[in-house]
């Protein structure tokens, strides 16, 4: 399934070549600034931006012999620099994490920039949606069960509303590791000085933790795989309640599904919501990609390399996987095939009995205790589910509710609209509008 991934960024930011390139990039921009201390001869600087380069086969062949994948790759850049005069100051005052973390925070903020705008379209199309079946009348179902109505813009505004907060809750973890770390093999800058760290910091448009080990502190990288796990489960959330709309006693809402698919190789009727289940089972990838940023936070000492193996794996993996599922979620949305008439006619497949909420009210409010009037109205209840009777029309033949309200007052207890006349209001609230 992933091979048939249609936006492959994710990808190019987490490969090899990409990896070395933001590696190169930080080598070049800790060689200038400091040229602009004086710590390193700007001829040299020079040398190792204009002419430092790689090759992921050279790195490779070279890492297969001395086991380190830093020095393989600064072997391959000097041999490019080509003059040893030069390639002598690359890596001055560093040591290897300064490079590999640092760098890494670029690559996330690259793969922070495409699940962003995936957010923003995903958050777009709900909202258009929502407000597309803003009055479109829905059972609402509590434990399974029919509860009492709702419209089914309301599920898609529920949504939205929980996006704007997961968007929230990523541009907080993006910001949080949009930081490098130059401060040497036990974070005391013994080489180099916090303001050497933090020039070469700004050429990159990072900010310089304020304190560290020979590593980043993993708790920004716990919470920022947390922060998609909990986007993707928002997913898994859509996706599932579209499961349930699609199953064949509710129908009221399916996957958009073409001519020439097939749902079964055995049963030729069946159409099955299978983008959604994808959806379901990759957010659970996800999820437990969280459970193993949490474990790499407990380091020995000041550093040991037990969450960078697991960080090779996790980080393209969650980042990768929250992109695909929000082009998923995002075209399940907007090919998403609803059906109005249906949702009405299962709200109202019960006779009425959602309205017994409504009509309990109404009886007390005449003047019935609530607790005569929960008792006659679940009895009444209770005998037209066990006996499949019409709950409106067994209760307008009860002498007790008769005696108190009239025929049009009974009418409005089993009235939804009633019930629904705040709709507006709550789009407003979550849009920011006023309401119609």
């Amino acid at each position: 399934m992933i091979a048939r991934y249609t936006r492959p960024e994710l990808g190019r930011i987490w490969s090899d070549e990409n990896k070395y390139r933001c590696w190169l990039t930080v080598e070049t921009a800790a060689s200038q600034s400091l040229a602009r201390f004086g710590l390193v001869p700007q001829s040299a600087a020079d040398a190792i931006r204009d002419r430092g380069n790689f090759t992921v086969a050279r790195i490779d062949r070279i890492e297969a012999e001395v086991r380190h994948d830093v020095i393989a790759f600064t072997t391959t850049v000097a041999e490019h620099i080509n003059d040893p005069e030069s390639s002598r100051w690359l890596h001055y005052g560093l040591t290897s994490t300064d490079v590999v973390d640092t760098a890494q925070a670029l690559q996330i903020r690259e793969a922070s920039a495409v699940i962003r705008a995936g957010i923003l379209a995903l958050s777009d199309t709900l909202k258009k949606r929502a407000i597309e079946f803003k009055h479109t009348p829905i059972v609402g179902r509590t434990h399974g069960v029919h509860a009492e109505p709702t419209t089914f813009g309301l599920k898609l505004l529920l949504w939205y509303s929980e996006m704007q907060r997961n968007l929230t809750r990523f541009d907080a973890a993006a910001e949080d590791l949009r930081v490098g770390k130059l401060s040497g093999a036990v974070g005391t800058f013994g080489h180099l000085k916090p303001e050497h760290e933090a020039a070469i910091c700004a050429e990159l448009g990072l900010r310089p933790v304020a304190v560290a080990t020979q590593v980043v502190q993993r708790d920004r990288h716990a919470a920022y795989v947390s922060a998609l796990a909990i986007l993707c489960s928002t997913m898994d959330k859509i996706a599932t309640e579209i499961r349930h709309l699609q199953r064949t006693e509710v129908r009221e809402a399916e996957e958009f599904f073409s001519e020439k698919q097939k749902g079964s190789s055995a049963m030729p009727h069946k159409r099955n919501p299978i983008t959604s289940e994808q959806i379901s089972g990759l957010a659970r990838v996800v999820r437990a990609n969280a459970q193993v940023a949490f474990e790499d936070i407990a380091l020995w000492h000041e550093r040991d390399i037990s969450h960078s193996s697991a960080e090779r794996v996790i980080l393209p993996d969650s980042t990768i996987l929250a992109d695909y599922l929000l082009a998923k979620t995002e075209q399940l949305i907007a090919r998403l095939v609803v059906y109005p008439a249906r949702m009405l006619r299962n709200l109202e497949s019960t006779g009425g009995l959602i309205f017994s909420g409504q009509l309990l009210l109404d009886l007390a409010e005449s003047g019935m205790s609530r607790e005569d009037a929960y008792r006659l109205v679940q009895t009444h209840a209770m005998n037209s589910w066990k006996n499949e009777l019409v709950f409106r029309d067994e209760i307008a033949k009860v002498p007790e509710i008769a005696a108190r309200l009239s025929p049009e007052k009974l009418a409005r207890a089993f009235d939804y609209t009633r019930q629904l006349a705040n709709v507006d209001a709550i789009f407003a609230r979550v849009l920011d509008t006023k309401p119609a």
